[in-house]
């Protein structure tokens, strides 16, 4: 009990820690994109987010190998073997060097190929393509070969890190945007060398700090075979999964490109920014408990994992529904306040976006227990076949029915739904954990929530006919409210009704006694 209420307490300080990283970083990154976009203007913002989608195709690979040097890093942290983590590590930054290559050379040929000879580019901005590229593909070994690092981190819960080196990312980023109003060169090819200069940099931060406080990151060139196999063998499975993900992520926005050209591309690039900022309320929440899932997994403390994986479920949505409602009440007033100038598309994108956020939350706490058990092969070629589906789905509709490009996203969210249903079924057995508790322990306190919260704003909504900034205001104080009344209400057991209330008594009491 002790020890759970140990791993409890450094879930909730790396949280904090977490989301005062969050509240910066989205702060100044909303800031930049207005000055981003007004700098660069809608066509280039769009060649930016295509091209250098065209590399991020290649990132599933990191992806993968970022997420098995995770769980084996984490898995050996866990047994609690010290010799076997540093093997561990050394072999994971061996695989990421020879990858990192692998991927450098299929860039500068196919990748390289892609964008000069298939992407549409507007006459005139092919050299500011190429530049944009060259920087992403650099971008990208850098981020390849230094990944273990962040895994590391990552295990040993050191999320403070993440918290000071993201302040020198975010003023480096701020700092790059009224550069580009001072320097007299192309804005775009500007905009893309610094950002890979600060991202470099930042790598190196990471690094550093490695080898500072953890022993066992000081790499040593290892080839062990046997432990490669495994490391490769879950990656390789790993990497279906992903490959699924760049599928309706950079597979759709190719789509986009070759059907409706950059401007759309722009504006599917600033509602990804705004639903990535908004998932960032939960994804923090959910890095602070990956470790203990595995952890908890590896040690067969099955009982405390099945809890940390529903709660973390549940958490994540409610997370998730506090910053989305106001979000999709005020989506129009939002991005002119914010942007000035909103791009076609834009509001509609951003709304379904929000929806697609909020079935998300459910996937990764579902996917960490299944990553905890190393076992993947089975449920990556089913997942990743389900998703994949949606590339070929969306260009036959855009082909032969002429739909939207609304409807493409909406097409991949009643995809992403059916897939989260399939990795419960699949996922909960192999973890000991009943299929009915994702029903009964997590979608049904959520379907209670949804039911009754969107009532109060939505009647402000309707009292407050004309758009500005006091109805937004009291919009956000609305919808957070009647989010935390019906949570409270609805979507808490008992035991944590009486969690919460001991917890803000305490704090009463704290706040008096001063």
């Amino acid at each position: 009990m002790q020890n759970s209420q140990q791993n409890n307490k450094r879930i909730a300080k790396n949280t904090i820690l977490l989301y005062v990283r969050m509240i910066l970083v989205m702060g100044v990154t909303l800031y930049t994109s207005r000055i981003i976009l007004r700098a660069l203007g809608v066509s280039d913002y769009g060649i930016y987010n295509v091209v250098g989608g065209v590399v991020s195709m290649f990132g599933f690979i990191n992806t993968s190998l970022g997420g098995a040097s995770s769980r084996f890093i984490t898995y050996a942290l866990g047994k609690g073997d010290k010799e076997e983590l540093q093997k561990i590590f050394n072999c994971v930054v061996t695989i990421h060097y020879l990858i990192a290559l692998i991927v450098l050379v299929l860039a500068e040929t196919i990748g390289l190929w892609f964008v000069t000879e298939k992407l549409v580019i507007p006459e005139g901005r092919e050299t500011a393509a190429f530049w944009v590229y060259q920087s992403s593909v650099l971008a990208a070994f850098i981020m390849l070969a230094s990944t273990p690092f962040n895994g590391l981190i990552i295990a040993h819960e050191r999320m403070g890190a993440f918290a000071y080196i993201s302040i020198f990312e975010t003023l480096s980023k701020l700092l790059i945007c009224f550069l580009l109003f001072i320097i007299p060169f192309d804005r775009l090819i500007v905009y893309s060398v610094l950002i890979v200069l600060t991202q470099t940099v930042v790598r190196l931060l990471y690094t550093f700090y490695c080898n500072k406080h953890f022993e066992e990151s000081h790499y040593k060139l290892v080839w062990d075979k046997e432990k490669s196999k495994k490391i490769f063998a879950y990656a390789g499975w790993t990497m279906n999964g992903e490959l699924a993900i760049v599928g309706y992520t950079q597979g759709l926005n190719i789509l986009l490109n070759l059907f409706f050209g950059p401007v759309v591309n722009a504006s599917r690039g600033i509602a990804v920014q705004v639903q990535g900022a908004v998932m960032q309320f939960f994804k923090n929440f959910q890095v602070a408990v990956r470790p203990q899932i595995i952890k908890s997994y590896a040690q067969g403390d099955f009982s405390y994992m099945h809890k940390l994986v529903l709660s973390c479920s549940r958490y994540s949505f409610y997370l998730m529904l506090i910053v989305s409602l106001p979000v999709l009440f005020q989506t129009e007033y939002i991005l002119k306040l914010w942007l000035g100038t909103v791009p076609d598309h834009c509001v509609a994108f951003i709304q379904i976006m929000m929806f697609v956020g909020m079935n998300y939350t459910f996937n990764t706490p579902t996917t960490m227990a299944l990553h905890a058990t190393g076992n993947i092969k089975r449920f990556q070629i089913i997942e990743g076949t389900m998703l994949l589906s949606v590339v070929p789905v969306a260009y036959i509709l855009l082909k032969y029915f002429h739909i939207s490009p609304e409807s493409v996203f909406i097409t991949y969210f009643f995809i992403e739904i059916v897939t989260q249903i399939v990795r419960v079924i699949i996922i909960y057995p192999m973890v000991k954990m009943p299929i009915s508790y994702y029903f009964t322990k997590v979608m049904w306190p959520i379907v209670k929530v949804c039911s009754l919260v969107w009532i109060p704003p939505l009647l402000v909504n309707i009292s407050i006919p004309h758009q500005g900034f006091i109805k937004l205001i009291v919009m956000c104080i609305v919808c957070v409210l009647s989010t935390m009344v019906c949570v409270y209400v609805l979507g808490m057991n008992v035991s944590e009704r009486e969690f919460m209330v001991k917890k803000v008594k305490a704090f009463k009491g704290k706040f008096w006694m001063k």
